[in-house]
């Protein structure tokens, strides 16, 4: 706490940051790196040095647990100076070789980029060369110095689109599904479920929860493990509809509707009730069909949730940070349950930051979320801002990526009403549990005061001189 209040009195000068100095976002290529993974038989590729993809590697294995297929060109100092077309067409060799891959997505670094390597000639010049490298393979430029993981991640999906898909004879009930970095592969998997209840066909790109959704495979295999298939991608401009979420994915959305006719509707968030409420009634309009009775229950369970857990939720003031779009999903939700937004903290530029209600929504790290968090009552953010949060002496939530000290993340569900439901109690008891259990901060203040309860890690003699006995006495 004394940490934390001079980290505030600090913030509250009027100075500027110089450098991130504990940071809260990730890079562009990873962000593209994980929309590669959500292809099936994929083999996403960082262009730039080896620790760049051993850094992204180690990441996404903590997260999810979960064997990561993720390979490099092995840029080195001369390469770099040179160029690295070549690294380009051994790295390609190699994979087809090893791998067998149906598709490769290519993400740049900051290395590469600052040289100002011409990969998409490079690539041309390479499988003209190499007629046996017949897989589609997507390049995308995601400078690291640039923007953040949800920028990298939204330009992967629109090159994708770009690259692999053109105007086809409509298919009717089709509708294709173009989820932002936030949403989680259980959320996928939810999703999918309410679009196949309208008796619609969805077709989800990139689908993490075919590929790092947890499954153990029968076989194995050097590429991602499930997802969207190249000729899936290849029917996408045969959907009746496309379903974008988050403001991420607008641009990807646009291109589709450019190039293939496809309607599109944004949804910007799909946690909490009138967001769900848009969502299913936009699903019922578009399918002809009534609300299924199952949500109908669903959504009276939301309601009766917030109902319950809205004396725990009222007044309390929430810090968050977070991706843009994520941060305005619970954001949005804190503001629906009746707390107060009183920091809010993200990594890039985004219209989201406009609809924020509250003070000063900036771009920052976690040293300012700290700062602004100072007398919060609850703190949202990744596994990396744990410690602020023991710091600051509040209950800690964590939310985005990566979480790597927690089991589950992957199949976490906040989406729809059962996903708005399960966040309400989780976060309920989490305010229920902070006022009225014990904490151990609490049992050692009570060591401090009373030997007699001090831990059994020696003998303690207090032959009646404690202050136990003595209340005991005088009473």
């Amino acid at each position: 706490m004394i940490a934390s209040a001079a980290i505030h009195e600090r913030a509250a000068q009027p100075a500027s940051k110089a450098c991130t100095v504990n940071p809260l976002k990730m890079s562009q290529p990873l962000g593209a790196a994980l929309a590669f993974l959500g292809i099936a038989g994929s083999m996403p590729v960082f262009h730039g040095s080896q620790g760049c993809t051993a850094f992204g590697l180690v990441l996404f294995v903590r997260h999810f647990r979960e064997s990561i297929p993720l390979q490099t060109t092995a840029m080195n100092e001369v390469t770099t100076i040179l160029g690295g077309g070549e690294n380009i067409e051994k790295a390609l060799l190699n994979i087809h070789k090893r791998a067998k891959p149906a598709f490769i997505g290519i993400a740049s670094t900051g290395l590469t980029e600052t040289k100002g390597d011409d990969v998409a000639g490079d690539l041309r010049v390479t499988k003209g060369a190499h007629p046996e490298l017949d897989m589609p393979i997507v390049y995308v430029s995601t400078p690291d110095y640039q923007g953040a993981f949800q920028d990298g991640w939204a330009k992967a999906v629109t090159a994708i689109i770009e690259s692999l898909t053109a105007p086809v004879a409509t298919v009717k009930g089709q509708v294709t599904i173009l989820p932002g970095c936030h949403v989680t592969p259980g959320d996928i998997a939810e999703l999918r479920a309410i679009v196949i209840d309208f008796g619609l066909s969805p077709l989800v790109l990139p689908d993490l929860s075919g590929s790092l959704d947890g499954h153990v495979p029968v076989d194995f295999s050097p590429t991602s493990l499930g997802g969207t298939t190249p000729a899936d991608i290849a029917r996408i401009g045969a959907s009746e509809a496309a379903i974008a979420i988050g403001e991420q994915m607008r641009p990807a959305a646009r291109v589709l509707a450019e190039k293939t006719g496809v309607p599109t509707r944004i949804f910007d968030r799909l946690t909490g009730l009138a967001a769900t409420d848009d969502f299913l009634a936009y699903l019922s309009a578009l399918s002809g069909r009534a609300v299924p009775d199952k949500y109908r229950r669903e959504r009276s369970q939301l309601v009766d949730a917030m109902l319950d857990a809205h004396f725990f939720f009222g007044g309390k003031r929430v810090a968050i940070g977070a991706e843009p779009d994520l941060l305005w999903a619970l954001g949005a939700w804190c503001k629906d349950m009746g707390c107060e937004l009183a920091a809010a903290v993200t990594t890039t530029e985004s219209p989201v930051l406009a609809w924020l209600a509250a003070e000063g929504a900036h771009l920052g790290d976690l040293e300012d979320l700290e700062a602004q968090a100072f007398g919060c009552d609850l703190l949202i953010t990744h596994s990396h801002g744990r410690q602020a949060a023991q710091r600051l002496g509040i209950p800690f939530l964590r939310m985005g990526l990566p979480i790597f000290d927690r089991l589950g993340a992957a199949h976490r569900v906040i989406v729809g009403y059962k996903g708005t439901r399960d966040l309400v109690f989780e976060v309920g008891n989490i305010f229920l549990a902070h006022g009225h259990e014990l904490r151990p901060a609490d049992a050692d203040s009570r060591v401090a005061k009373d030997p007699c309860h001090k831990p059994a890690t020696g003998d303690v003699t207090c032959a009646g001189s404690c202050q136990s006995h003595h209340s005991i006495k005088e009473a």
